[in-house]
């Protein structure tokens, strides 16, 4: 008997609580009840074109009431949801479609560039569009009425700073003790409910969904961030949770000016890296609870979490493992690290995933006696208290010391006129490698190299100076929003996007 057994969550949720609002998008709203009928609904169409339980499903969905409707759908169905990124070039995604051996792929209308490319390359995949979708007659559909907490739910590529991307497997299971612990921190109250603007493509967008149907909390859906539409909705739709990056929040305590959220709001969840102190502050002085976080597409969102009464005593710590979760420091396979020394951030958990797909060799390098070896450096304060320092991938080896570029980019974040920092490492004929920063000065700013070198000076050893300064419009980043380190040393070595 498989004990892992639970109902499906939609189907409970709508049982539970039918007449709740599930979800606000532009001028519509739905109820659980109403969102549960529409899946059934789009479940049976998608099963009249042959899809059912056993398939991988490609989706390739802009942020929209309909795609919530096909990712239940699927869920519905017992399908594993391939969830794909828009952002990704029609080559990417060709190659996660052949990696994941999937057998169908659902997507917008407009990405009809996108599916001509996708119907040359691999020829056994059927492509559905949303509007083939309306249009087809919908059979009674084959409905999981319970769900096994061991069974796939999703399928989510990380961007990877090495190699291909791989796809991560995210379980029910994963997903339901992800929710549980984001729930026992933050806690939940009954006029709870949470904006989401940034990418359901993304495990930071899925979980709120996630969490949506688990609590019986509404979700107000943007298609993307807009900070003006962001404060008027959260005022108009009494939003009280909000997940967001650092540009996302700085954008928004700017536009704030002398304006307050409403007293009901009770806390950002910031993820995508610690936050610079005078956004903290900023923060503090608006009175706007920052709770940060880190977590990956591994660990199905959050697993470590820093409340705000932490925050500015704790600054730069991500905080302490969420309720069901572990954390530990290694120097080696096996080795802990002393209280306050740096080594690999290593996790364990039932929000933790059981590996790659179609990858044994690196789910067993990856994790190890239940533990999953992030590739993060991190350390543990006498406290408890995590410190992510960087990704072993992009740490900068200068005349044998480690330079970590989260460090130097905090600092530079403290300078008034950054709105944005990105550092990354370049070769260097006597040391090896030195630090570079790249910048995206605030508006009507005026600002020099020499000018943040000197800041640099006052703040950081010598050998952690950025050597060089580039100016530029934006950085580039990830779906999540992550800053790509590599991406910046090819920039450098390409001169492109540079100006001193």
């Amino acid at each position: 008997m498989d004990t892992q057994m639970m109902p499906n969550f939609l189907i409970k949720r709508a049982f539970l609580t039918p007449n709740r609002t599930a979800i606000y998008f532009q001028d519509q709203s739905l109820s659980f009840k109403e969102l549960y009928d529409r899946s059934i609904e789009t479940a049976g169409r998608l099963q009249a074109f042959g899809i059912n339980k056993n398939h991988f499903v490609g989706v390739l969905l802009k942020n929209h009431l309909d795609t919530v409707v096909i990712l239940f759908a699927l869920q519905l169905l017992g399908v594993k949801a391939v969830i794909l990124n828009n952002r990704l070039t029609p080559a990417e995604l060709v190659w996660q479609l052949k990696d994941s051996k999937a057998a169908f792929l659902v997507l917008e209308d407009s990405f009809n560039e996108i599916e001509k490319v996708i119907n040359q390359e691999i020829e056994q995949l059927t492509t559905i569009t949303k509007k083939q979708i309306d249009q087809i007659e919908s059979t009674l559909p084959v409905i999981q009425e319970e769900i096994s907490l061991t069974d796939i739910c999703t399928i989510m590529y990380t961007s990877g700073t090495t190699g291909n991307p791989k796809g991560v497997i995210q379980t029910y299971g994963n997903h339901w003790w992800s929710s549980t612990g984001s729930a026992l921190n933050l806690g939940t109250i009954e006029s709870d409910c949470w904006l989401c603007s940034v990418p359901l493509f993304h495990i930071s967008g899925y979980s709120i969904l996630m969490r949506s149907v688990i609590y019986g909390m509404p979700i107000v859906l943007h298609e993307k961030f807009d900070v003006e539409r962001t404060i008027k909705d959260i005022t108009l739709n009494r939003v009280t949770i909000m997940s967001v990056v650092g540009t996302m929040l700085t954008q928004i305590v700017e536009r704030l000016e002398e304006r307050r959220l409403p007293g009901l709001f009770r806390c950002m969840l910031l993820g995508g890296g610690p936050a610079p102190l005078p956004l903290l502050e900023a923060c503090v002085k608006k009175d706007i609870p920052v709770f940060q976080t880190y977590g990956m597409t591994e660990t199905s969102s959050q697993i470590v979490t820093l409340s705000p009464e932490d925050s500015i005593r704790k600054l730069g710590s991500a905080g302490k493992p969420l309720f069901p979760s572990q954390v530990k420091i290694e120097l080696e396979p096996g080795v802990m690290a002393a209280t306050g020394i740096a080594g690999e951030i290593v996790a364990k958990g039932p929000n933790v995933t059981p590996g790659y797909l179609n990858r044994p060799q690196v789910t067993e390098d990856k994790i190890r006696d239940g533990w999953f070896y992030t590739g993060d450096i991190g350390y543990i304060d006498e406290e408890g208290f995590l410190y992510v320092m960087d990704r072993r991938s992009d740490l900068i080896i200068s005349g044998g010391e480690n330079i970590y570029p989260a460090e130097i980019e905090a600092v530079l974040l403290a300078h008034p006129d950054v709105m944005e920092a990105g550092v990354t490492g370049i070769d260097d004929p006597k040391w090896g490698q030195v630090p570079v920063a790249f910048i995206v000065k605030k508006e009507c700013r005026t600002l020099s190299g020499e000018e943040l070198q000197q800041f640099c000076t006052e703040r950081l050893a010598k050998y952690k100076v950025p050597k060089a300064v580039y100016f530029t419009y934006n950085l580039p980043r990830n779906a999540a929003k992550k800053l790509l380190r590599r991406k910046l040393r090819e920039w450098v070595e390409g001169n492109e996007h540079c100006s001193n």
